[in-house]
């Protein structure tokens, strides 16, 4: 009977039959209504007890989760229930979701009719890659006499790893294959190459470009044809991450390093979908994570993997073994996205000859962060003396980032400066400007 739970109307009742037996000292003839109620009590538990008890496998339930979690995405959790007795009841269901989430107060509840199935469903957002596990699944069954409930437990002891963001890579294929990504959708336009690698001859029309004109073909169908290019492919793209401790700082519930694993993530799908190479590297006291640059099939899962087991170590980030790593690694000229984040103007200076040292050779893109709480702070409208001080040393740091932006610009290292939720947006279209550009 360890499944067996005394409800609330019970005790309501006895607390009735009670005050008719206190009554039954004053008033001798509610003594018997006592006795008739306190019967009636019992029979009507020993019936609740024989309608939830009597039958077996009286409810069935089925939790379905996926094959594993989106780090900060809604991942939809099923629970189905199919009702086998023969009366209606009421179901609660409680379910053990890991401890991650921190919810304290998970129920579903509902009534079924006999024979009825019906499927729950509720979200889960996670905020951190790694296991989940998931305890028991616990539904609490009520008959309409309202006097116990049974408990049935299911599925006890699941886990699912959890990783970087992906339910949303099929929205960023489309941008990558239409080339053009607005923040207000998405718009089609035929963009052509301006590199080298030659497409097709075709006839002129009014706009080309008359420089590509073809001189031989023209002189052959005595008619204008120019040269249309295409976007070169096969280019080497290298996403590294900087995991020192400035990458832990927290933003909407997700730390910057987490930020940048969703948005590698996303724009190693977009680069291996353009036929270029995706490769990762991590660094923080050392180089890890190494992903080298490729375009073959299992490409991106090989990234998401390492992506996977990326934690934050605290230590204070080491640009000049970054600097020799990629001197000695990446050969051929390539794009190198850094994401990193820096505060001051000072911190940059410090590392500058590193990053002009990796620009000598690659394009660099340094990706740092703007804080969305100084964001805030100055779009707000100061009602006292204090706010209007808090905003004033807000704008001083904001200005600090854009003299940041300004002295790598100095050296021709571009900068990718956004708020933590816009990073997947900035980098793939600073991605797709640098393919429509030539850059590279």
């Amino acid at each position: 009977m360890k499944n067996l739970y005394i409800n609330s109307r019970f005790y309501m009742a006895l607390l009735a039959v009670g005050s008719l037996y206190v009554l039954a000292f004053f008033f001798s003839v509610l003594l018997w209504f006592a006795h008739i109620l306190l019967i009636l009590c019992l029979i009507l538990l020993a019936v609740d007890i024989f309608l939830l008890f009597g039958k077996k496998s009286a409810l069935l339930a089925r939790r379905t989760l996926p094959e594993k979690l989106s780090n900060g995405d809604q991942n939809e959790i099923l629970v189905s229930v199919k009702n086998n007795y023969p009366i209606p009841i009421s179901v609660r269901i409680i379910d053990e979701i890991p401890y991650q989430f921190q919810k304290r107060d998970f129920l579903l509840s509902r009534q079924m009719k006999s024979g009825e199935d019906v499927v729950f469903q509720y979200p889960l957002v996670p905020k951190a890659r790694g296991t989940y596990h998931f305890g028991k699944l616990n539904v609490f069954v009520r008959s309409q006499l309202l006097f116990i409930s049974r408990r049935f437990i299911f599925q006890e002891g699941e886990s699912l790893p959890c990783y970087p963001s992906f339910i949303h890579l099929r929205k960023y294929e489309l941008m990558a294959l239409q080339n053009e990504f607005m923040m207000g959708g998405l718009k089609k336009i035929r963009k052509l190459g301006h590199t080298m690698e030659f497409e097709q001859i075709k006839d002129y029309v009014s706009g080309d470009d008359i420089r590509t004109i073809n001189w031989k073909a023209t002189a052959k169908r005595n008619q204008l044809m120019v040269n249309q290019f295409q976007d070169e492919k096969s280019q080497r793209i290298f996403l590294i991450i900087d995991k020192g401790r400035t990458m832990q700082m927290p933003f909407r519930g997700l730390s910057l390093l987490d930020y940048s694993v969703n948005a590698v993530m996303a724009l190693s799908h977009i680069i291996l979908k353009k036929s270029d190479r995706a490769g990762l590297m991590t660094f923080s006291k050392q180089t890890e994570n190494k992903v080298a640059a490729d375009n073959r099939s299992g490409q991106l899962r090989k990234i998401s993997e390492a992506l996977y087991r990326i934690q934050t170590d605290f230590f204070e980030s080491d640009f000049s073994r970054l600097y020799q790593d990629v001197r000695f690694t990446v050969g051929q000229r390539s794009l190198i996205l850094l994401f990193t984040n820096f505060e001051t103007l000072d911190a940059v200076t410090r590392q500058m000859k590193y990053l002009r040292g990796i620009a000598k050779n690659h394009l660099l893109v340094v990706v740092f962060f703007r804080n969305s709480e100084l964001h805030d702070l100055i779009q707000a409208n100061p009602e006292n003396m204090k706010e209007v001080y808090d905003q004033i040393i807000a704008e001083k740091l904001e200005f600090e980032k854009k003299l940041i932006i300004q002295e790598l610009r100095k050296y021709g290292i571009h900068s990718i400066y956004t708020l933590p939720e816009n990073l997947n947006i900035e980098v793939i279209n600073k991605y797709l400007e640098v393919k429509a550009r030539g850059l590279l």
